[in-house]
């Protein structure tokens, strides 16, 4: 890190590693660093290797095994692009609010096969404060909510989107 952007700095915890750069501040714990061992992700990083290997001339084609051209640019967007809308082929996503939206199959797909599912220990140390944390977060009221939001935005590590 300290190669790659003057001002840097990093500091290694117990549970999670914490890189500052500049004013930015990003935090690797456990479960990020689980996710950076995964086989999925050392794809990706290949992937990416690659796409920047044939990019660096500035001009990158997609082709068929057969070798039908079947998407040529020299746009880095318009080739991500590309690759989002063709990743994307055969797939239907779906929000749901709860889990009460959902039909069995997917409830078991997505939350109940032992398989797919990740439990983690929440221990409330302060019952008072998770009280009130939880009344600000899950109350009726908006402000309060909001206030919350925007002063502890900065300090978020892991958010699910």
């Amino acid at each position: 890190m300290k190669a790659l952007a003057d001002g840097s700095d990093y500091q290694v915890d117990e549970d999670r590693i914490t890189f500052r750069i500049g004013n930015i501040r990003s935090i690797i714990d456990q479960q990020v660093l689980s996710v950076l061992s995964t086989h999925e992700y050392v794809l990706l990083v290949d992937n990416h290797r690659r796409i920047v290997e044939t990019m660096a001339d500035g001009h990158a084609f997609v082709e068929q095994e057969g070798g039908k051209v079947l998407f040529e640019t020299s746009n880095h967007q318009d080739l991500l692009n590309f690759f989002l809308e063709n990743a994307k082929k055969g797939l239907a996503i779906q929000r749901y609010k709860g889990l009460g939206e959902m039909n069995p199959e997917q409830l078991w797909e997505t939350t109940m096969n032992p398989e797919n599912r990740i439990l983690l220990q929440v221990k409330i140390e302060d019952v008072v404060e998770s009280d009130e944390i939880f009344t600000i977060l899950m109350g009726d009221q908006v402000e309060p909510r909001r206030d919350f939001i925007e002063k502890n935005a900065l300090n978020v590590v892991n958010l699910d989107i």
